[in-house]
């Protein structure tokens, strides 16, 4: 066995290698992307069909003159096949894993694989390609010293999820889906403030990008039209005593702990802590409610 990077890793199995490809334009497909499509004996793809797509329009021959054995490696599927995968790995094989556009493992399958290749000692790696969570970052607008990265916003339980988020001082990028995008933006005014600073960033790199630069209130009022594309919203972090919560907004920050099945005195706890407001205010908030 080898040691890399404080791991272990079995003599005589393959490598994973997680390729990241272009979030729009395909002239972001670096050299290295292009070699390991080329020379790959294995390929596990999000969607094949966008794969061989992407690979065509390129010029570039899955798996060269010996032809790659492409596999779909999605949602549904990727725990069957990360097992399947893992064969292949243990048997000394190579495999690419990609999805349809940015880094596998990043909100796409991948994460799974990853950590099973990691308690097997297969050996992973990467091509790094671009992000849409640092290219929205960056054309934000907003600071980019410390960030998190929350991706997409629960269905359910939305208001209590960005309550939890509501005292975070660093940067927040989600994604959001088009037909979503209004009640998110919505809530995040409701739970950040109208004020806090945001941009919501879409089909980045393509041609019809765009990035809206505004307060939380003005983004909910646009998106309430039709919005469509590939979406990532990024929102300013907390400023110690920027906006004074309201004992109506505390009183439902409880609330949606309490319909959860937490506690009332836990749920005051937590909703104190979060929003930095003393316990007594967020009782009395509760009480007088």
């Amino acid at each position: 066995m080898q040691r890399e990077n404080g791991g272990t890793v079995e003599a005589g199995t393959g490598t994973l290698v997680l390729a990241g490809l272009p979030i729009g334009q395909d002239d972001d497909a670096p050299p290295r992307l292009r070699e390991a499509l080329e020379d790959a004996a294995i390929i596990a793809a999000e969607d094949t069909r966008r794969l061989r797509q992407f690979a065509a329009r390129i010029g570039v021959r899955l798996g060269g003159t010996a032809g790659a054995r492409v596999v779909s490696y999605y949602d549904a599927n990727e725990r069957r096949r990360a097992e399947e995968l893992l064969d292949d790995l243990r048997a000394g094989r190579d495999v690419l894993v990609v999805t349809d556009a940015g880094m596998p493992g990043v909100s796409d399958p991948g994460y799974r694989l990853v950590t099973a290749c990691v308690e097997a000692g297969v050996r992973v790696t990467a091509i790094p390609g671009p992000s849409a969570v640092t290219t929205a970052l960056v054309l934000s607008g907003l600071p980019t010293d410390r960030f998190c990265f929350e991706g997409f916003p629960p269905r359910k339980g939305l208001d209590t999820r960005l309550t939890e988020l509501a005292a975070e001082r660093r940067t927040m990028v989600f994604f959001e889906s088009p037909h979503r995008l209004a009640a998110t933006l919505a809530a995040m005014a409701r739970v950040f403030g109208e004020d806090r600073r945001a941009a919501v960033c879409r089909e980045l790199t393509k041609t019809y990008e765009e990035v809206r630069r505004a307060p939380l209130g003005e983004l909910a009022a646009w998106a309430a039209g039709e919005v469509r594309g590939e979406i990532t919203i990024v929102v300013a972090g907390a400023v110690e005593g920027e906006r004074h919560r309201t004992p109506e907004e505390l009183a439902a920050a409880v609330a949606a702990r309490e319909a959860e099945g937490v506690a009332r005195k836990q749920a005051i706890q937590e909703v104190a802590r979060r929003l930095g407001v003393p316990k007594r205010e967020v009782y009395d908030a509760v009480h007088r409610a």
